[in-house]
């Protein structure tokens, strides 16, 4: 859906991926989900929202992970 989001675990990224990168994944999700690059104001909270949501998912999701032949993240 999203081919610009990144994969974010090991072996894809040598190390584990920032709170950045998965904010960034997140944001990107939420710009295709939605359909805006950038809401309206009246649509700003709601958006910013779903990116820390998104972005608190994928970091619990890349925690749980066991990929085989690589390290958990701490």
């Amino acid at each position: 859906m999203c081919r610009s989001i990144k994969t974010l675990r090991p072996p894809a990224l040598a190390e584990e991926a920032t709170q950045d990168e998965i904010r960034a994944a997140a944001l990107q999700y939420v710009r295709k989900v939605s359909g805006f690059r950038a809401p309206a104001a009246h649509n700003q909270e709601v958006f910013d929202q779903a990116v820390e949501h998104i972005a608190q998912a994928t970091a619990e999701l890349l925690d749980g992970l066991e990929v085989r032949g690589a390290a958990r993240r701490a």
